[in-house]
């Protein structure tokens, strides 16, 4: 009897692209960057990837300014030497016929810590640390105590995720997420529990919103209006008086402009309680891909084809993001595609109109 065909192994568009596969690299934190320069390190590291055929390959956080970094070690897009460095991995992965996108990031009052080489917790001035930023001046747990940004710091924020899509679009950048999971700056302020402020950018859930659409119509002028931009969220903080899976459904419901939704979880709070196991966000998945109309991807220690392909069987989700499991073996989706018996498409098949130029 024939095998079925393999749902994780079919191609999926979002927007204007069509990516080959829905095995995609998730973001993750390297902590291998000078003055959040793309070098060498990035171009190996996501270069593997590529070699390895994902669908797509997210680059970890890139900040869209120096305090936005989450550390001293931490990748960024916030000038033209970056974008030229970050060209040259754009370059590598689209020559090896693969697909990148970049996640945009401030990490708000979790900026200035210490990589996990090196420590836990705030990094001081005299060590190389700076200023954070929040929506207000709650700390997250024994973190610095943050300065509540003023309507200038919000400004700021706005143009800097702005500037940051331009350089991502210059860099050639097939996609570009906007990360307002984990507990970093656009979920400090979603969050009731970090945002205590009482002015348009607070309050009730409008208000804790407006900074979100604010940065997603930023980033969505600046980038062409055929190109993917992903969202990407904690569906709960995992605690009872923060943001609830309900409460991202109702805030997706109002969101413009986005074209797929990253579902993750948790970050915001050191007394979460997560439920870590084995596909331990897909419940996430499945109720916000239920309600909200459009395409949902979801991450969370998922490590098997078998397993991966069991996410899109199941509806919970259209696309699926792993991270360890690419470290471990970066050519993850050549076994997953030989054990499911799924064909590994060509990105350029699908889009060939639209890099006809970069075609090897």
């Amino acid at each position: 009897m024939a095998r079925p065909a393999s749902r994780l192994f079919s191609p999926i568009t979002v927007n204007g692209l069509t990516i080959p596969h829905r095995l995609w690299v998730a973001p993750m934190c390297m902590y291998s960057s000078v003055d959040g320069m793309p070098a060498e390190w990035h171009l190996v590291h996501l270069g593997s990837f590529a070699i390895g055929r994902a669908g797509m390959i997210m680059t970890e956080a890139a900040a869209v300014s120096p305090e936005g970094r989450i550390s001293p070690d931490d990748v960024g897009i916030w000038n033209d030497e970056h974008t030229a460095g970050w060209r040259r991995v754009v370059d590598f992965v689209h020559g090896m016929d693969s697909l990148i996108g970049i996640q945009l990031s401030h990490a708000g009052r979790k900026a200035s810590t210490y990589p996990p080489t090196r420590g836990r917790g705030s990094v001081p001035a005299e060590e190389g640390g700076w200023t954070t930023l929040g929506p207000s001046d709650t700390p997250y747990g024994t973190f610095t105590v943050p300065v509540a940004m003023d309507a200038d710091d919000i400004a700021k924020v706005v143009r800097d995720y702005a500037d940051a899509a331009t350089r991502a679009v210059e860099a050639g950048f097939d996609l570009v997420e906007i990360h307002a999971a984990h507990g970093y700056l656009l979920g400090q302020f979603l969050s009731p529990t970090s945002n205590r402020r009482t002015d348009a950018y607070g309050g009730d859930a409008a208000g804790r919103e407006r900074l979100l659409h604010e940065v997603i119509a930023a980033v969505r002028a600046r980038i062409p209006a055929d190109m993917p931009l992903v969202l990407r969220v904690s569906a709960t903080e995992w605690v009872p008086d923060g943001v609830t899976v309900e409460d991202t459904i109702e805030t997706l419901r109002r969101i413009d402009g986005v074209d797929l939704v990253s579902v993750s979880s948790g970050g915001n709070d050191p007394r979460q309680a997560i439920p870590s196991g084995p596909g331990y966000q897909q419940p996430l998945s499945r109720a916000v891909r239920a309600a909200v109309d459009l395409p949902v991807g979801v991450a969370g220690l998922i490590t098997t084809p078998e397993q991966a392909e069991a996410v899109l069987g199941a509806g919970d989700a259209d696309v699926v993001y792993v991270a360890r499991q690419f470290l471990r073996e970066p050519t993850f989706p050549l076994r997953a595609a030989a054990a499911l018996g799924g064909e590994l498409a060509w990105a350029w098949q699908y889009n060939r109109a639209k890099y006809v130029e970069s075609i090897p």
